[in-house]
């Protein structure tokens, strides 16, 4: 049985950073992918945005990821692509994996699981979609798939539900490969993408946004024919009397991702209710001694930058990982959050430069967020306006805030009465 001190789950930009951060830190790693490159969901993502933080340059999802494709590949990192994790064992100094590839049926010892496993997207059914089973209603990642790598053409006349970014970066792209976009719909008062999405994908190519509407049922026997949508109340109740039947030949759903956390809860890992990923420190180690996640399935980042930020992390974490006591500190947050992540301290870590991540829980303009040590003012941070689509990410040194194990990190968002320059 071939042995690891790092086994990274998941080749996206994750997943890459992760072992390439756990490989410069002289850990033997393999590299585990289901699909038959790697590069994860940006290998479909033509466009471009990708790399500005992490670069300084914008990069198309391919250029970005294959930097570290190639960084991978140049290195002693052992690569199993198409090949899936069937079971996993905890021992007493680590794991067994039980994988299953093109060579059959084999298994692995690793002392560290970094999973970077990602999101899926969720489908009609599950946002209670009625009617038909149709071709023609398309996820919005199925969607860019099969226009960007297959050169499909999914459709003439289409609607977009739900104004997540990749559905809004669809309606542009099939816009511009000649189709007629009827409009994107999002059930909520107000857009689920990022406000440069909103301007550059719909704003740009008069593509019209219906908020508090959803698509209450399709119509269609072998190919979609129709939508019915329908306006709803402040309690996303259907509105009687505002439906509307609308022809098209394809429904684009963008209404939200959910992370991949299988793996996880077959391990024992504690999930988050909010996040739907792991409970982590900061080093990004869960629950359960030597599993540590990072990118999209410990909570769903806005920019890859971030993504690989945190799987470099998460990385190195794990390859420096040994038993010992750790000693942690409690984060709270209020209900003006949606969530924050990391969810604890690690105190045997270093504090000088601790990174997170959070969403408020609705939108504050003038806001600050206030955050407090065993109840006593600790800093504030200001921001122009915050939003639940757009993460923010905070740099915190605590390496003389004199936390312990009954210290109490409390995390609040208040408005303030008038502008707010910073």
């Amino acid at each position: 049985m071939l042995k690891y001190d790092v086994t990274v789950i998941g080749g996206g930009p994750s997943g890459l950073s992760a072992a390439l951060s756990a490989d410069r830190a002289n850990a033997k790693t393999l590299l585990i992918e289901r699909e038959a490159s790697l590069g994860g969901i940006l290998k479909q993502c033509i466009h471009d945005g990708f790399g500005l933080l992490r670069f300084g340059e914008k990069l198309s999802g391919p250029e970005y990821v294959y930097r570290d494709i190639k960084a991978v590949y140049e290195t002693d990192i052992d690569v199993s692509l198409l090949t899936f994790v069937t079971k996993t064992e905890k021992t007493d100094d680590g794991f067994i994996l039980h994988l299953v590839n093109r060579d059959g049926v084999t298994s692995v010892f690793t002392k560290t699981i970094v999973l970077c496993t990602g999101c899926r997207e969720r489908t009609a059914k599950q946002v209670k979609i009625h009617g038909t089973r149709p071709a023609g209603v398309f996820t919005a990642g199925q969607a860019q798939n099969l226009v960007n790598l297959h050169g499909l053409m999914v459709t003439k006349k289409c609607v977009i539900l739900g104004s997540g970014d990749i559905g809004l970066i669809m309606a542009r792209r099939l816009t511009l490969e000649g189709a007629e976009v009827m409009g994107v719909y999002e059930i909520k008062s107000e857009p689920s993408g990022l406000s440069r999405n909103i301007a550059q994908c719909l704003n740009d190519f008069d593509i019209p946004l219906h908020l508090s509407t959803t698509v209450k049922r399709v119509y269609g026997h072998d190919r979609l024919e129709a939508v019915e949508v329908a306006k709803v109340d402040e309690k996303m109740n259907i509105i009687p009397g505002t439906e509307e039947i609308i022809p098209c030949d394809a429904l684009i759903l963008s209404v939200g991702l959910i992370p991949e956390n299988e793996i996880a809860e077959d391990l024992g890992v504690t999930l988050d209710r909010f996040t739907k990923g792991p409970h982590t420190d900061n080093s990004f180690m869960t629950d359960v001694e030597g599993i540590f996640a990072a990118g999209n399935c410990l909570h769903v980042n806005d920019l890859v930058d971030y993504v690989s930020e945190n799987g470099a992390l998460a990385g190195k974490a794990a390859a420096e990982y040994v038993k010992k006591e750790r000693k942690y500190a409690k984060i709270t947050i209020d209900r003006t959050l949606g969530y924050i992540v990391p969810q604890e301290i690690d105190l045997t870590t270093d504090l000088s430069k601790v990174e997170m991540y959070f969403r408020s829980f609705s939108t504050v303009k003038n806001a600050v967020l206030e955050i407090k040590i065993d109840g006593n003012p600790f800093m504030e941070k200001k921001y122009m306006v915050v939003r639940p689509p757009e993460m923010e990410k905070l740099v915190l040194d605590l390496s003389s805030a004199g936390l312990t194990e009954n210290s109490v990190i409390s995390f609040g968002i208040v408005k303030k009465e008038g502008d707010i320059n910073g």
